[in-house]
């Protein structure tokens, strides 16, 4: 039985959440539910939870303000928020769990099961530290990102990754000095968070730094060359958007 408490600002957030875990997540005992940073740091001191439920946006403050202000942050923890842009960032390059609200039951249950097993295998929970320092970056013009491997947190350069490759649900990261590593989530997800970042999206199954690329060739419609020597595919819809990419570089 994982212990847990929640923080969030709204008490019929707060019920909801708790009635959903009472129903679909017997696994969970939820010990106490806070409403403040204040609350959440004594809540968090006294009852030693194992699992963390905290809401981002919680008035005037964040619940990143709570974590700052713990000595030791020993426990799982799933974000939840209204708000999909507000931190949301800094938490996905730091490979952690977040909901939005409303909750969807199925995520809920998946959140849980994934923290339930970090716990089991007692991973170290580096990624809340990591997380804190990206939010020091400003404007989260972050420098690094947080990869899961299947028996660690890999913390990767993002100048050190060359291009990203889709297989099925996983995601090929090869990196400088021909490393390979697999990372259980989508393509879709690293692109969409990496576009900021200058990453481009030449193809459904394909991401490329662009500080490789080496050249245009004209052959199959257009591909890039790397300067590793390889070759990636640009799909059609993607051409000009690529195309004009580049050009600023």
């Amino acid at each position: 039985m994982m212990k847990a408490i929640l923080i969030d600002d709204e008490t019929s957030n707060l019920e909801n959440l708790r009635t959903l875990l009472e129903t679909y997540c017997p696994q969970v005992a939820v010990m106490a539910m806070a409403q403040s940073v204040g609350e959440a740091v004594d809540a968090i001191g006294r009852c030693l939870p194992d699992l963390v439920f905290l809401d981002i946006h919680m008035g005037d403050k964040t619940g990143f303000d709570v974590l700052k202000m713990l000595p030791a942050r020993n426990f799982e923890i799933i974000f939840v928020t209204a708000y999909d842009q507000y931190g949301i960032q800094a938490v996905k390059f730091a490979a952690l769990d977040y909901l939005l609200k409303p909750i969807d039951i199925e995520e809920l249950r998946d959140a849980v099961n994934k923290a339930e097993h970090k716990l089991a295998r007692r991973i170290p929970t580096s990624q809340l530290d990591f997380l804190l320092q990206q939010l020091k970056v400003p404007e989260l013009n972050a420098s690094k990102i947080a990869l899961p491997m299947q028996n660690e947190i890999r913390y990767v350069t993002l100048s050190d990754i060359i291009r990203c490759e889709a297989d099925n649900t996983y995601t090929h990261f090869f990196l400088a000095g021909s490393e390979k590593i697999l990372v259980s989530k989508s393509l879709k997800e690293y692109a969409d968070l990496l576009w900021p970042n200058g990453f481009l999206r030449t193809h459904q199954s394909h991401l490329v730094n662009p500080t490789y690329v080496k050249s245009w060739l004209k052959e199959d419609g257009g591909m890039l060359l790397l300067t590793s020597g390889e070759k990636i595919p640009i799909s059609k819809p993607n051409r000009d958007r690529v195309k004009q990419a580049l050009k600023q570089l």
